[in-house]
C-alpha cells in the first residue's frame, strides 16, 4: 500500500487543514497544533511532511484529463477560458492554505531533537513542496506574491502587491536545488514519495519551462537569462541519467511495453519516479477508464487528425511523407506505424479482456482516435468508478525528453545526445530509432513554423506523443507560445463517403456509419454517426475528414497566457495588479 496515505481526518484535525472564509490568515491553522510539544521526533516531522503529499499531488482524474486544454484533442466543447466569455468574475479565488501549512512547518522543524541531516530532508521536502505550488501559480498567473512565512493578520504583506516572476522563481529554484541536495537520495520502488532523484527530475521540467517561457516571450524582457534555466534543466535531467536507479522500461514486446506503464496497478519501478498509486485490494478506486468509455460521464475525448498524423511508421520514415497520406483511411491509416500510436487510441486488432472486439466507439468519441492510454480492459469498468491502475506523474521518458530539449534549445544537440535520449525512445516503440536528415515540413507547416532545426522539432514530436495525455500539452504551448494552436480545427478520421459502412479495426465486420439521418434498418453493430452539418460535418461535404465543433469559435488571444487574478482577491486586496489584458 502507498505509505503516504494516512487518514484525512486524522490530518484535518491535527492541522486544522480548513479553508478560509476570505483569505488565508483568516485563521491560523495551528490553533491546537503546539510547536513546543509536537516537533521533536522524526516520527512529528514524517507525520507533517506526509500531509503534503495527500492535499498537493492529483488525483489520476486531474493527470489524465489535463491535456483537454491541449490542441490534440477534441471534446464535447472547448473550456470556457478558451470558447466562451471568460473574465475575472469567472476566475476562481486563489488558495493559500498548501502554502501557509508548509511554511508554518519551515518555521518549526529546526526545533526537533534529530540529526541536521534528518531535519535537512524532512525541510527539503518541504521545500519541494512549495517548489511545486508556486510553480503551479506562475503556471498560470504569471507574477504572484511570494510568501515565505506565516503571516499574522497584522502583517503589511498580507497586502502587498505581487512580485516580480524573476523574484518568484529564483525563489522557486533555491527551494529545487536545496531539495535535490538535501532529500535522501534512495530509489522508492512504490513510488509513492519524494526522493532526491525526484527533487531533480521535477527541477528538470521547471527550469526547462523557465528557460523555454523566457526564450519565447520575448514581451518579457527576460530573454537573456533563458540560457541559465536550460543548462540548469539539462544539468539536473542529467543528474538523473547518471545516476543509473532508472531505465525506460522494456520487455521487448513493442506492441504492449508503452501500455504497461499506464494500465499497472504497481507503479513501473524502472521507470515510474512518482505516481499516483491505486490498489484493488485496498479499494482505492479511481474512474479514469469510466471517463474515457463514457458517452455521459465523460467528454467524449478523443486525438485529432492533425497529430495522429505526427506518428512516424515503425521503419522511422515520416507518415506524412506518404502520398495522399491525409485520405488514407483508418485501417491502413493504423498499419506499420509507432507502437505507441496503437497503445494510444484503439486501433487495429483491439480487444477487451473478454476477448470482444472493441474498435474505436464514436459513442464516446467524436474523431475516431478513440482513448486507450490508462483505460483498462475490462468493460464492467467501463460504468463504475473501481479502476486500479496507477497513474505517472513523473517518468524516466520525461527526463530524457526534458534533457533532449534543453540542449537542442542551447544548440547543443548532436548525435550522441539523440542516441541517449530520443533514440532509446523511438527504439522501446519498435521505430528505427536513426536521427533526422532534414527538418520535417509538416511539423512546420501544422505546428512549428518559426523552427528549422530538425532536432528541436523531433523532440517536439517525441514529447506529444510520449507524453500524450500526461498533462504536459498546454503547458508546453504556454512556454513555447504556441497558444494559437488552440484554435486548431478538429478533424477526425477520412470517411470516403456518406452512408458507406466502415470496418475500423480490421476484422471484416462494419464498425461506423455516417448518415445525415439513421436509416429505418440498421446493421446489428454498427454505431450510425449523424452528420447534422452544423456542429459535425464531413469537410468535402458528402466525404473527406470528419470536422466536430465547426460551430465553436475558439480564440486564443495573447492575455490567454495567463488567467486573470479574480476579482474576489482583488476586491480583498486593492494592491493586487490584474493581468495585462484582463483589466
Amino acid at each position: 500500500m502507498k505509505k503516504i496515505i494516512i487518514s484525512a481526518n486524522i490530518v484535518a484535525a491535527l492541522f486544522l487543514f480548513s479553508s478560509c472564509s476570505k483569505n488565508f490568515l483568516d485563521k491560523e491553522p495551528f490553533d491546537k497544533l503546539v510547536p513546543q510539544s509536537f516537533f521533536n521526533t522524526e516520527k512529528d516531522l514524517n507525520l507533517y511532511t506526509n500531509s503534503f503529499y495527500q492535499r498537493m499531488l492529483p488525483s489520476a482524474l486531474a493527470v489524465t484529463t489535463e491535456d483537454e486544454w491541449g490542441d490534440y484533442t477534441s471534446k464535447n466543447q472547448s473550456p470556457q477560458f478558451i470558447a466562451g466569455s471568460y473574465t475575472s468574475v469567472n476566475e476562481p479565488s486563489w488558495s493559500w492554505t498548501n502554502l501557509r501549512n508548509i511554511n508554518y512547518f519551515l518555521e518549526n522543524a529546526g526545533k526537533a531533537g534529530v540529526a541536521q541531516e534528518v531535519k535537512d530532508h524532512y525541510i527539503g521536502l518541504a521545500r519541494f513542496f512549495r517548489a511545486w505550488f508556486y510553480f503551479d501559480m506562475v503556471q498560470r498567473y504569471g507574477d504572484v506574491p511570494w510568501y515565505s512565512k506565516t503571516l499574522s493578520a497584522a502583517d503589511p504583506d498580507l497586502y502587498k502587491s505581487q512580485d516580480s516572476r524573476s523574484t518568484v522563481m529564483d525563489s522557486v529554484l533555491a527551494d529545487l536545488d536545496f531539495a535535490s541536495e538535501k532529500i535522501k537520495d534512495v530509489k522508492d520502488n512504490t513510488a509513492s514519495t519524494i526522493t532526491r532523484q525526484v527533487a531533480l527530475a521535477f527541477k528538470s521540467r521547471v527550469c526547462l519551462f523557465e528557460g523555454t517561457y523566457r526564450k519565447y516571450h520575448t514581451e518579457l524582457k527576460l530573454e537573456a537569462t533563458s540560457g541559465k534555466w536550460l543548462e540548469a534543466a539539462a544539468a539536473a535531467a542529467k543528474k538523473v541519467m547518471d545516476a543509473g536507479m532508472y531505465k525506460l522500461y522494456t520487455s521487448s514486446k513493442p506492441a504492449a511495453d508503452y501500455r504497461t506503464l499506464f494500465i499497472s496497478e504497481n507503479p513501473v519501478a524502472d521507470e515510474v519516479l512518482l505516481a499516483v498509486v491505486y490498489n484493488n485490494a485496498l479499494r482505492r478506486w479511481h474512474e479514469v477508464t469510466w471517463k474515457f468509455n463514457s458517452a455521459t460521464y465523460g467528454s467524449r475525448w478523443g486525438l485529432i487528425k492533425q497529430f495522429v498524423n505526427t506518428y512516424l511508421n515503425t521503419d522511422g520514415t515520416r507518415f506524412t511523407d506518404k502520398p495522399g497520406f491525409d485520405t488514407i483511411q483508418f485501417v491502413r491509416e493504423m498499419a506499420q506505424r509507432d507502437h505507441r500510436l496503437a497503445q494510444t487510441v484503439r486501433s487495429l486488432g483491439y480487444q477487451r479482456s473478454d476477448g470482444s472486439a472493441a474498435p474505436p466507439n464514436f459513442g464516446y468519441t467524436f474523431t475516431g482516435y478513440h482513448l486507450l492510454k490508462f483505460s483498462l480492459d475490462d468493460k464492467r469498468l467501463d460504468g463504475v468508478g473501481e479502476s486500479y491502475n496507477s497513474i505517472p506523474l513523473i517518468r524516466y521518458a520525461e527526463v530524457l525528453l526534458n534533457y533532449a530539449e534543453a540542449m537542442a534549445e542551447l544548440g547543443k544537440m548532436d548525435a550522441g545526445i539523440w542516441n541517449e535520449t530520443i533514440a532509446l525512445l523511438r527504439t522501446r516503440a519498435g521505430v528505427e530509432p536513426t536521427g533526422p536528415q532534414t527538418a520535417d515540413p509538416y511539423l512546420q507547416t501544422t505546428y512549428f513554423p518559426e523552427i528549422t532545426d530538425k532536432y528541436l522539432l523531433e523532440v517536439r514530436r517525441e514529447r506529444g506523443i510520449e507524453l500524450v495525455y500526461e498533462g504536459f500539452r498546454y503547458a508546453d504551448l504556454l512556454r513555447w507560445k504556441k497558444g494559437k494552436l488552440m484554435e486548431m480545427q478538429w478533424r477526425g478520421i477520412y470517411v470516403p463517403a456518406k452512408d458507406q459502412l466502415m470496418d475500423l479495426d480490421g476484422n471484416n465486420t462494419p464498425d461506423v456509419c455516417f448518415v445525415d439521418k439513421v436509416p429505418a434498418t440498421k446493421v446489428p453493430g454498427v454505431i450510425y454517426y449523424v452528420l447534422d452539418g452544423t456542429a459535425s460535418k464531413l469537410s468535402e461535404g458528402n466525404k473527406g475528414f470528419i470536422l466536430w465543433r465547426e460551430d465553436e469559435k475558439r480564440a486564443f488571444s495573447d492575455k490567454k497566457y495567463y488567467h486573470p487574478i479574480s476579482n474576489t482577491d482583488i476586491v480583498l486586496n486593492p494592491n493586487l495588479r490584474q493581468n495585462p489584458g484582463w483589466e
